[in-house]
């Protein structure tokens, strides 16, 4: 498909988003049955529902400060999820944008395409600064365009099914277990392979195709990053499907993931063909050599997204747990044994998300293609707080709310004239708050900790962007350690600046922040501050 730009971006509503994928025919598997439209069927719209976010809240005048960006090149105003960052402020904003996004979805999705596209960004960017051309550069810019022009919601295909862990990609008895090249010809390449874990496939516009790990020489044909539009013929998505969508939506048990909730889905590749406008690497023989950089840019921005994203999950926590403290009768502020719980969930939640605004602060520029990448070590170490203490988050929501979150009866004995008014009686706590009002947010906790829903999420959080292992990773390869071993060293005088030597402990310093040569450059762009939205009453 020839790339399709315009010179005026569409600015699509829920309803056209939804439109849109009424006009594409993936070939989509959900539990077995093949699903004609995805814009319609029951089980995907939860997601549906939850990209249509993304699109609304971008024309909301109050939002347009974070859900937009402008592009400094052109002037050109973009949607935020779709635009490569320039700024710290770029970062914040992104970050706000995407708290926001989740406070109403649980996981909006449309963040992992901005990641994405930055990673390609700087790595096209990269390898033609190795070549001295011009050649990738050119056509990333072009599909930039193209996808911001059209508006377009872009599944990240990243990571492969891996096959048997311990083997690398050439190594695997199916070569299929990973997503490679099997033919080049003069109009692109053929890829054949498999993508699992493929957040909301189904309804996307396009896929970006991208290596998940690190590959040598032997590994060169797995070495590909492309983008697919989804209904390409030999594209086969086998979902989940999104949310909890049929469980009681006439009386309310699931009330929020019936509503929003993305699939997960492995998506199958069989000799799909790809022209070579399309494609960001894999065509030349060493393209392998820069897979590292890619995996890396990736996964450094979308832990950094990560962030903001469970930031807004823990927002939702936050308030059902206020919320079913007051409907108990139970004040925090007087009551230690709530207060405390509370307090502790609120510094889970805004302390890592500190450290992505640190992260964003102390962004800087990517040296080959000048985007701008976050402060590593911060937002390794704030994406390993929230999967690790994603399950604290939960036990703590659970403990000021306590054990009605799994014990009421099922939300049809609402209706039964035989127990109903029984259950309202003896089950209503604080005299303030309506027995179905209290039971209502105590279905919403079951809903969001308690459920297959929140099992999901937890998941998501621990080993979405990378396992705890590869964040622990990160931060020991990126943190300045020798730095803080030559301010001991200079406090027991020993001279070690003035010694030379190639020490393990000292090798990894990071300059201008925390040391002699001052903090981050004056004169990056901050967060655009939302005006004040006047209250309803």
């Amino acid at each position: 498909m020839p790339l399709e730009t315009r010179l005026s971006p569409i600015r699509m509503t829920s309803g056209d988003y939804r439109e849109s994928l009424r006009r594409l025919k993936p070939m989509v598997y959900v539990d077995g049955r093949q699903i004609d439209s995805v814009a319609d069927d029951p089980v995907l719209q939860p997601g549906v529902n939850a990209l249509g976010v993304t699109y609304d809240f971008a024309l909301r005048p109050e939002l347009a400060p974070l859900m937009l960006a402008t592009v400094s090149a052109t002037g050109q105003t973009v949607p935020r999820m779709l635009h490569v960052n320039e700024s710290a402020g770029d970062l914040l904003n992104k970050l706000e944008a995407v708290r926001v996004l989740c406070q109403e979805t649980g996981c909006a999705q449309r963040y992992l395409a901005h990641d994405a596209l930055n990673a390609i960004a700087q790595v096209s960017a990269r390898i033609d600064d190795a070549r001295g051309g011009s050649e990738h550069r050119e056509r990333f810019a072009a599909y930039l365009s193209h996808v911001q022009a059209n508006d377009l919601a872009l599944g990240i295909a990243m990571t492969d099914a891996k096959g048997e862990r311990s083997r690398k990609p050439h190594q695997q008895a199916n070569p299929d277990a990973y997503v490679h090249i099997v033919e080049r010809n003069a109009q692109g390449i053929v890829i054949s392979g498999a993508k699992a874990i493929v957040t909301g496939a189904p309804y996307m516009h396009e896929l970006l195709v991208m290596p998940c790990r690190n590959m040598g020489p032997e590994d060169a044909d797995f070495a590909v990053c492309c983008a697919v539009p989804i209904d390409t013929p030999g594209i086969t998505i086998v979902s989940r499907p999104a949310g909890r969508p049929g469980e009681k939506t006439e009386h309310g048990a699931a009330l929020f993931s019936r509503k929003y909730g993305q699939s997960t889905a492995v998506v199958l590749f069989d000799r799909v063909r790809v022209p070579w406008d399309r494609v960001f690497y894999g065509g030349h023989a060493d393209d392998w050599e820069h897979s590292g950089s890619m995996t890396y840019a990736y996964a450094t921005h979308h832990r950094h997204s990560c962030i903001a994203a469970r930031a807004g999950f823990g927002d939702l926590l936050i308030g059902a747990g206020a919320l079913m403290c007051e409907a108990n009768g139970l004040d925090p502020e007087r009551h230690a044994s709530l207060r405390e719980p509370m307090v502790e969930l609120i510094k889970i939640v805004e302390g890592f998300y500190a450290c992505g605004v640190a992260a964003s602060v102390y962004g800087a520029p990517d040296e080959h293609s000048g985007g701008f990448m976050p402060e590593p070590v911060f937002a390794n170490i704030g994406k390993l707080l929230l999967a690790t203490q994603i399950y604290d988050m939960h036990r703590l929501a659970h403990e000021v709310s306590g054990g009605l979150i799994v014990a009421l009866p099922g939300p049809d004995e609402d209706h039964n004239p035989a127990t109903a008014a029984r259950l309202a009686d003896v089950l209503r706590a604080n005299p303030a708050v309506p027995y179905d009002k209290r039971i209502e947010v105590a279905r919403l906790l079951e809903d969001l900790t308690a459920s297959y829903q929140g099992g999901w999420y937890s998941l998501i959080s621990l080993h979405g962007g990378g396992s705890p292992a590869a964040m622990t990773q990160e931060i020991w390869r990126n943190y300045p350690v020798g730095s803080k071993v030559d301010l001991v060293e200079r406090l027991l005088d020993r001279g070690v600046l003035e010694t030379s030597g190639d020490r393990a402990i000292t090798r990894n310093r990071q300059p201008g922040r925390c040391c002699d040569q001052g903090c981050s450059a004056p004169g990056q762009a901050v967060m655009v501050p939302l005006p004040r939205v006047p209250s309803p009453d």
